[in-house]
C-alpha cells in the first residue's frame, strides 16, 4: 500500500530537528502505533503511548507540537489528557480521533471548560490526517 504525502509547508521552522514532534495516544496499540508509523513514513517524528498518564508523563519531559489522541480511554481519557499536556504545552495543537458515539459529551465537557478541540472520525485515513495537521498551521494559532 502506497501512502500518498502531504508535506507540512516548511516543517524546519516549527522545529529545532526539521521534524514536527507529535504524540500519539490511544489505548488500542495497533492504533497508536500505525498513526505513529504512518505520521513518520510522512516527516513527523512521532511517538506512540498508550494511555492518557503515559502521554501526559511523556509531555513533563519533551516538547511536542501536535497531539493526536484516541477519546474514550480507560482511567484518563483523551480529552483530559489533551487538557493537560495543553496546560504543559500551551502551543501543542491537539487532533482527537475517534470511533465512539460517547465523544460528544466528553467534547461538550470540554468545551463548557474552555477547550475546544478538532475532532476526526476512526478510522483515520493518512490523507485526511496530514489535511488536518497541516490546516492548524494556517487556520489556528495558540
Amino acid at each position: 500500500m502506497t501512502i500518498p504525502k502531504a508535506k507540512l509547508a516548511d516543517p524546519a521552522a516549527n522545529s529545532h530537528s526539521g521534524q514536527l514532534h507529535t504524540l500519539v495516544i490511544d489505548d488500542d496499540k495497533a492504533v497508536a502505533d500505525t498513526l505513529a508509523m504512518v505520521l513518520s513514513a510522512d516527516g513527523f517524528e512521532a511517538r506512540a503511548v498508550y494511555s492518557g498518564e503515559a502521554g501526559v508523563e511523556l509531555a513533563r519531559s519533551l516538547e511536542f507540537e501536535f497531539l493526536v489522541t484516541g477519546v474514550v480511554m480507560p482511567q484518563m481519557n483523551g480529552i483530559e489528557a489533551a487538557i493537560q499536556i495543553r496546560e504543559l504545552l500551551p502551543k501543542c495543537k491537539v487532533l482527537l480521533v475517534s470511533g465512539d458515539n460517547g465523544s460528544s459529551a466528553l467534547l461538550q465537557d470540554a468545551l463548557s471548560r474552555g477547550y475546544k478541540f478538532e475532532i476526526l472520525a476512526k478510522p483515520v485515513l493518512p490523507l485526511v490526517l496530514f489535511q488536518a495537521l497541516r490546516s492548524f498551521g494556517t487556520a489556528q494559532s495558540s
